[in-house]
């Protein structure tokens, strides 16, 4: 199977095209928010060499946010355009797993252990999850007003790894003895290809007409009070 994969969810914009579950193509910029001058001309080299070939795609996948309305809405239109023009499926892959694998790719040690992908907002809210060692999700995906309670409910006894955008300006506040903080880790395409393999097989695909990402607006905030936990 060849799929192309598209991630536009924050300042990153990176495209990769998949043979299986190898990738055979990679190309993507962090300069900021420049997706609608970089992400055809990334689609377009990607489509070339698939074409040198002498193959075709199968399906386009996409990070369905939470994001940047903008970076998730070029990234979205984009691939519902080459769904529609193929006539082939559409997968999706939400932008806080595909950071959670980027990060257990390089920082994995095997250990029970939970993952925390954070997306920045204003102040001192972030867009969250929370992921056990084998990729279940423990807290679905949430606006949260980070403070010294939040993670609080969270298991004292094994190691909480905090990372993306949004965790930077939370390292003063979260005051755990087992939290962790990973720099440098960011929704990328190539880390959208396992997910996506496994979605494929079991034709678990998105309706073209009717999918939309989940831009940052439309997640409930989270407060935590204190001695309250969080569900």
């Amino acid at each position: 199977m060849n799929i192309l994969h598209l991630e536009t969810s924050t300042h990153v914009c990176s495209v990769v095209l998949s043979k299986d579950e190898v990738c055979i193509f990679s190309k993507s910029n962090a300069e900021g928010m420049n997706h609608a001058s970089m992400l055809s001309p990334f689609i377009q080299e990607a489509l070339q060499h698939l074409k040198s070939m002498g193959e075709t795609l199968d399906a386009v996948a996409v990070s369905s946010g939470p994001g940047s309305y903008t970076g998730l809405r070029i990234g979205v239109s984009t691939a519902k355009g080459l769904c529609y023009g193929l006539d082939i499926p559409l997968i999706s892959v939400g932008t806080l797993e595909i950071m959670t694998i980027a990060a257990k790719k390089q920082y994995s040690d095997n250990q029970e252990c939970l993952w925390v992908p954070m997306i920045d907002a204003r102040r001192m809210e972030v867009y969250d999850a929370v992921y056990n060692q084998a990729g279940a999700v423990i807290r679905a995906a949430a606006a949260t007003i980070v403070n010294e309670n939040t993670y609080r409910n969270l298991p004292a006894n094994i190691p909480i790894y905090f990372f993306g955008n949004g965790a930077a300006k939370c390292k003063s506040v979260i005051n755990l003895r087992n939290a962790h903080f990973i720099e440098d880790i960011h929704p990328l395409a190539e880390n959208m290809i396992e997910p996506v393999v496994q979605k494929y097989k079991q034709g678990l695909f998105e309706d073209v007409a009717y999918f939309e990402p989940f831009y940052l607006k439309e997640f409930q905030t989270t407060v935590p009070k204190k001695g309250m936990k969080q569900v």
